[in-house]
């Protein structure tokens, strides 16, 4: 109960700390009620380098179609998402997956939450051909990461990737923040490291970077954020202290560009987190880099607080 109450906490933190904004840069919708429909793609991917060549084991899991609701600019946020599975390609095998990722955009915090479990891979040449299935290797990952937005009364996160306000003029903020992720590799005979057929690691560490959004003109917009930092790790928690500590490179760009009008908005989101859970010179060891994605594609149709009721009549 402890530990769910924490989670809860860390979720609803965001939405407790407004801040006043700057009106001639950002401007929230007047309709508090909002219809989401969108496609989207959750995927963890995992590059490893084998004697000087880097493999990418990706998971053969289709795009989802999801419908929302957002009530009061997403104090409220409930979705459902249903995957396309028609639009897997047989021949790259089988994929169980089970992805749970929360970005959440506030006023002066953002936080990302990942609870990614997968079991089934292949790998690819440049043309999608030569397909090698790896039916037996499992990822894990569970992760929270999270920033300050310096400039937030003049730079909005919420109307580049939620659209439930205006970016009115151009401005861009630095970020800074850090994660802590917790990663468990496993096969029984496809993945190997260090002579082994398993890889655990837990890190946790700092970041910092810069966002910025291009309000191109009145119904137009582009955004684009870039963080960098570097994470401290081991196999176990209860090894720090005890083992030599690893340090990893970490990179965690995001992209968004989008169309608004009064009544309705369109848009297309990007969000990809890569982290190393092995960072290392030695090529007999090879890195092992995990890289967590969301792709997005987005309607938003805003409604009144209640759609119900009717105009009132001029007297």
């Amino acid at each position: 109960m402890k530990s769910y109450f924490s989670f809860l906490l860390l979720f609803a933190f965001p939405l407790f700390c407004n801040a006043q904004i700057d009106t001639t840069y950002i401007k929230p919708f007047e309709n508090k009620l909002s219809l989401r429909t969108y496609m989207s793609m959750k995927l963890i991917s995992m590059e490893k380098e084998v004697d000087g060549k880097v493999k990418n084991f990706m998971p053969n899991n289709p795009m989802s179609l999801g419908f929302g609701v957002s009530i009061n600019n997403t104090i409220i946020n409930l979705s459902y998402g249903y995957g396309l599975n028609f639009m897997k390609d047989k021949e790259k095998g089988r994929t169980k997956a089970l992805d749970f990722q929360i970005h959440n955009y506030g006023r002066k915090f953002i936080i990302d939450l990942f609870v990614q479990k997968y079991h089934g891979f292949y790998t690819a040449d440049n043309n999608d051909k030569n397909i090698q299935l790896y039916p037996d290797l499992n990822i894990q990952q569970y992760g929270a990461f999270g920033q300050y937005v310096f400039n937030n009364k003049k730079f909005s996160y919420k109307a580049a990737f939620n659209q439930n306000e205006k970016q009115l003029k151009s401005a861009g903020s630095f970020l800074l923040g850090g994660g802590v992720y917790f990663t468990k590799i496993d096969s029984d005979s496809s993945f190997v490291h260090k002579d082994k057929n398993s890889l655990r690691n837990f890190q946790f560490g700092v970041s910092g970077g810069y966002a910025y959004t291009w309000a191109i003109n009145k119904r137009w917009f582009a955004s684009g954020s870039v963080t960098v930092g570097a994470n401290f790790g081991t196999e176990r928690i209860d090894d720090f202290g005890k083992k030599k500590i690893e340090i990893y490179p970490t990179f965690f760009p995001r992209t968004a560009i989008g169309y608004n009008k009064e009544k309705w908005s369109l848009g297309l989101s990007y969000v990809n987190n890569l982290i190393f859970s092995s960072f290392s010179d030695n090529n007999d060891t090879g890195n092992v880099g995990l890289s967590s994605g969301n792709f997005q594609i987005a309607y938003i149709w805003r409604l009144d607080s209640n759609p119900f009721r009717g105009k009132k009549k001029a007297k």
